[in-house]
């Protein structure tokens, strides 16, 4: 029997703007990654998903898998995480065959008020108490797989009871949930803050990761900033490789994740291009 380890699928982040370029991403890639709170529009009870939006996602859905990767349910703020944003992906999940949905582990509301960015737990018995339970929630809900990713510490954390990837894998073993593992995450919090990201990957329990994200951002005065809208970098591409390659790594799916506003800048000749050295990178 041949030990060759089969390369992880490959997504794209959906932006619904401009149907030629969907099109044409469409054989590049595996899945389509969708987020709720970037195709919702006001509607007269609140946020929703515009039905022409989700007849387009239907279509879409014949020819690639969907996954859904949330940014705003807020799942570890104190006073309860957005209900909001399950309405939206209670449309997603009713119309579409969606493979599993995800979300970050982090907060983006305190006391009802949006903070305008996203910031961490710590990393305490208390913490996963509060998750744990919201994690179960979750998967009774949807019966669907359900994965967390590592966000950017953008600001100096407190000593925690746990390590960073002690902390995710205790999370997992508690509630079952899967890991989404941000690799240019990695980066930007080895270089702003000194993780070391080999000894984090040697701790990790990396069999729950079932995917991984990919993207580039800015440095600016030495710092780098996690705005997905640059080609990916090399030392990332080699990052997610070593992850995939892992005697006991988990990966299903790899996805190069831009914001909206970078796609008309970079335009689609240098997003294929960024989607072809994934893909070769990956398998090699």
């Amino acid at each position: 029997m041949s030990d060759e380890r089969r390369a992880p699928a490959i997504a794209l982040t959906y932006e619904g703007n401009d149907p030629t370029y969907i099109e044409r991403m469409l054989p590049l890639v595996d899945f389509l990654e969708v987020t709720p709170d970037s195709i919702a529009v006001d509607g007269d009870h609140g946020a929703e998903i515009p039905p022409n939006t989700l007849a387009t996602l239907e279509a879409l859905s014949r020819d690639v898998r969907i996954v859904v990767h949330g940014v705003g349910l807020s799942i570890g703020s104190a006073d309860g995480w957005s209900e909001e944003y399950l309405r939206l992906l209670d449309q997603l999940v009713e119309c579409l065959p969606v493979a599993w949905h995800s979300e970050h582990l982090g907060y983006v509301n305190v006391d009802g008020q949006h903070l305008g960015t996203m910031l961490p737990l710590p990393k305490t018995e208390e913490a996963l108490d509060l998750l744990g339970g919201r994690v179960m929630a979750l998967q009774a809900r949807y019966a669907l797989p359900f994965l967390l990713e590592n966000i950017v510490r953008v600001l100096p954390e407190p000593e925690g009871e746990y390590s960073d990837a002690g902390f995710l894998n205790a999370l997992v073993a508690r509630t079952g949930c899967g890991l989404l593992l941000d690799v240019y995450n990695l980066e930007c919090d080895a270089q702003n803050n000194g993780l070391p990201i080999r000894d984090f990957l040697a701790e990790l329990d990396t069999e729950h990761v079932r995917e991984l994200h990919v993207a580039c951002g800015v440095e600016h005065a030495g710092v780098l900033l996690d705005v997905h809208s640059r080609p990916l970098r090399d030392a990332t591409l080699a990052l997610a490789h070593d992850i995939v390659q892992r005697p006991n790594a988990g990966v299903q799916l790899v996805t190069y994740e831009l914001l909206a506003e970078a796609v008309p800048v970079l335009g689609p000749d240098v997003i294929e291009v960024e989607l072809r050295r994934l893909r070769a990178a990956l398998a090699a």
